[in-house]
């Protein structure tokens, strides 16, 4: 390594000690008590990442028995390096999802902003979804170097450094429909009004099917789904409070026809009905 390289890493590293860190994610369903050590860390990316990246996470275990939680993730690419395992990136998980610690061990993830990962893919993210592959397939040998060098990074400080440097020099500005599908897709999160494809379509002044497509090509789901996702992402919210909202107040709120409609919905995808899962929550 350079020794200017060197420099810019450590002066990386100081700035990342000093970010704040991030609210716990929202969409864990559910999780069992830890029976040893985990220690998670989520933080934002530097201002030069913050278009790409919506944030830098590490986990660390050690752990007595299995350690479980399941999930519903967004809509998403996720960058994971496991110390001495896998290397590689994952699209959108349409389904729910269990992840299972064991033993000792330790990751590190990139989360990357919506649409924000189609251009290093260089192919529709639809191509990716629910899919896993290698880092060195989408990233090159370039690529896979640097997730060797995120592996062997003894601190989390080092492997976020090392992480915003080569992204740095491999993010290049979004084309303005993949920069508005990434605004959409995180505005649906959060505004109750965008209920239906068809508002989605208005407020980007363009047809349901030239939507559909783009949703396809830059994000790897349809609108409709992550109109869905983001909605029981909401509901679990919701039924885990001390008082839950009663269920037919809470399906008007998220915009279902009624009560049956949603209590299938959450099923389906959660595994649970409402009334299950807020009793066990």
């Amino acid at each position: 390594m350079k020794k200017r390289d060197t420099c810019a890493i450590l002066d990386a590293m100081d700035l990342a000690r000093e970010r704040r860190p991030l609210p716990p994610p929202r969409g864990v369903l559910q999780r069992t008590r830890p029976d040893g050590l985990l220690v998670s860390r989520r933080v934002a990316p530097s201002e030069a990442l913050a278009p790409f990246v919506h944030h830098f996470w590490a986990v660390a275990w050690d752990l007595r028995t299995p350690f479980t939680a399941e999930g519903l993730l967004h809509p998403t690419a996720c960058l994971t390096v496991e110390l001495g395992g896998q290397q590689e990136v994952a699209g959108v998980r349409t389904g729910r999802t269990e992840m299972i610690r064991q033993g000792a061990g330790r990751v590190f993830g990139i989360t990357f902003r919506p649409a924000a990962f189609q251009h290093l893919l260089r192919a529709p993210m639809s191509s990716l979804t629910d899919r896993t592959v290698r880092v060195a397939r989408v990233l090159g040998k370039d690529g896979e170097l640097w997730a060797r060098a995120l592996s062997r990074a003894p601190e989390f400080e080092e492997s976020l450094s090392i992480a915003e440097a080569f992204l740095a020099t491999r993010l290049q500005p979004l084309s303005r429909d993949a920069e508005s599908t990434r605004d959409i897709t995180e505005r649906m999160m959060r505004d109750p009004s965008l209920l239906r494809t068809s508002d989605v379509a208005t407020v980007l002044d363009v047809d349901i099917r030239s939507l559909q497509r783009r949703f396809r090509h830059y994000v790897g789901v349809g609108p409709k789904w992550v109109i869905r996702r983001y909605r029981l992402h909401e509901a679990a919210e919701q039924l885990k409070a001390a008082t839950p909202p009663p269920l037919a107040d809470l399906a008007a709120s998220l915009g279902y026809a009624d009560q049956a409609h949603f209590a299938r919905d959450f099923k389906r995808v959660v595994g649970r009905t409402p009334g299950s899962f807020a009793a066990s929550s």
